[in-house]
C-alpha cells in the first residue's frame, strides 16, 4: 500500500474556489475518512487525489512520487463511486474480474484473483449471478471487490453506502472496516455522515468551504475541537454554546459567566476581554441544586438508558444527557453543572479554540 501526501492542494473553477490550500498526509495503512457538510470540498479533493480532476495548484505524491498531473490509470489507485456503476449483464465474477480482463491478463490468473477477493468479501456463492438481481449490500461488495481485484495502492471511496438504507449502512460499516484492517490497505472514504467517520475512521479531516478545519483521531476532533465548526458538526446532539464577555489570564482558574463563575481548564495565554463562547458536550451536564447556572426543563427525549433534557436558561437553550432513570418534569427549575475539565473555550469572533490544557496537542490541516 502507500503514502497518500497533500501539499497545498487548490481548485477554482472560475471564481468559484472548491478546495483552499489543503495539507495534510495519510500514512500507509491508514483508514482516513474526509468528513463534511456538501459542497465542502472533499468529494474534489478525492477526485484530485484519484486523477478524475486536476489542481489549479499544490501536489500530490504518492509514496513519495509526484502524481500531480498523472494521469487516473498511471497512479495505481481504485476508485469506489456512490453508485454501484455495475455492468447488468455481466455475472458477479465477470464484474470483478473486468479490470484485469483489459489489463489483458490471462484467464487463469483472472480466475484465481477473483476467487481470491471473492472470499476476502464473503461472496464466492454469488459469482454465478447477475447484478441486477442482487441486494444492495451484495453490489456494494463486487463494486469493492472490482476494486480490489486489482490490488492497488490505496482505496478512494466516495459515499460508497449512501444508496444503502439505514440498516446495511451499520452492518457495511463493520465489513468496511473489518475488510480494512484485514487487507492492510490505505483508504480514503468521504462521507457528510458523522457516525459513519467515527466508527470506522483511524483519522478524520473536517472540511467546511473548501478548507480543512482540523485532523485528528475520532477522539480528538470531539474532545478537543480546533473551532466552532467541528465542535458544532460533530456529536449528536452537537455542543452546547453559551456566549458571554470576558477576559482570561494564565492563573484563571474560572471564568465569569453572567454573574456565575465557572470552572475551567488551565488557562495557557491571556486573552483580553471580548466575546467568548464557551462549550459544553451534552454528556458533560447534570443536574444540582448548587449550581448558579439555572432554567426549566423544556423537554425530555427518551433513548432507552440516557434521555436527552432540555433546558431554556436565560444565556440559550442546553441539552443535557441524563440517565432515564433521572425523574424531570416540563417546567420544573433545576441546576446545571458542568465538568469543568471536559469544557471548551472559543473566540466568539474568529470562532478558533482558546488553547487550553484540553486542546493541547490537537492536529490541524
Amino acid at each position: 500500500m502507500a503514502q497518500i501526501r497533500v501539499e497545498n492542494l487548490r481548485k477554482s473553477f472560475d471564481q468559484f474556489t472548491a478546495v483552499q490550500g489543503s495539507n495534510f498526509t495519510i500514512d500507509d495503512g491508514t483508514f482516513f475518512a474526509m468528513l463534511g457538510p456538501s459542497g465542502c470540498g472533499k468529494t474534489t479533493t478525492l477526485r484530485m487525489i484519484a486523477g478524475l480532476e486536476l489542481p489549479t495548484d499544490g501536489r500530490i505524491l504518492l509514496d513519495g512520487e509526484d502524481v500531480t498531473f498523472s494521469r487516473a490509470a498511471a497512479r495505481d489507485i481504485a476508485f469506489v463511486f456512490q453508485f454501484f456503476a455495475l455492468y447488468p449483464h455481466m455475472n458477479v465474477a465477470d464484474n470483478i474480474g473486468f479490470p484485469l480482463k483489459c489489463q489483458g491478463m490471462a484467464r487463469r490468473e483472472i480466475r484465481g484473483r477473483v476467487a481470491e477477493t471473492a472470499r476476502l468479501l464473503r461472496i464466492e456463492h454469488l459469482l454465478s449471478k447477475k447484478t441486477s438481481g442482487l441486494s444492495g449490500g451484495d453490489r456494494q461488495r463486487v463494486a469493492l471487490g472490482r476494486a480490489m481485484v486489482r490490488r492497488p495502492k490505496a482505496f478512494l471511496m466516495d459515499e460508497p453506502l449512501g444508496a444503502l438504507d439505514a440498516e446495511f449502512r451499520h452492518l457495511m460499516c463493520r465489513e468496511l472496516r473489518d475488510l480494512h484492517d484485514r487487507i492492510g490497505a490505505t483508504t480514503i472514504y468521504v462521507t457528510h455522515d458523522q457516525l459513519e467517520a467515527m466508527s470506522m475512521a483511524d483519522r478524520i479531516a473536517i472540511m467546511n468551504g473548501g478548507r480543512v478545519e482540523q485532523i485528528g483521531s475520532p477522539q480528538e476532533v470531539y474532545d478537543r475541537p480546533a473551532c466552532l465548526f467541528v465542535a458544532d458538526f460533530i456529536g449528536s446532539p452537537p455542543m452546547n454554546f453559551l456566549r458571554f464577555e470576558g477576559s482570561l489570564q494564565p492563573n484563571d482558574e474560572a471564568v465569569s459567566f453572567h454573574g456565575a463563575r465557572i470552572a475551567v481548564p488551565a488557562i495557557r495565554e491571556p486573552r483580553a476581554a471580548g466575546p467568548l463562547v464557551l462549550g459544553v458536550r451534552p454528556e458533560h451536564i447534570r443536574f444540582s441544586d448548587a449550581a448558579e447556572v439555572r432554567g426549566s426543563v423544556f423537554g425530555a427525549e427518551y433513548l432507552g438508558t440516557t434521555q436527552i433534557v432540555t433546558v431554556d436558561t436565560g444565556y440559550g437553550r442546553v441539552a443535557a444527557r441524563l440517565p432515564s432513570s433521572t425523574t424531570v418534569r416540563i417546567g420544573e427549575t433545576v441546576g446545571l453543572a458542568f465538568r469543568s475539565e471536559r469544557l471548551s473555550l472559543f473566540d466568539a469572533q474568529s470562532g478558533s479554540a482558546i488553547r487550553t490544557a484540553i486542546h493541547e496537542g490537537v492536529g490541524h490541516g
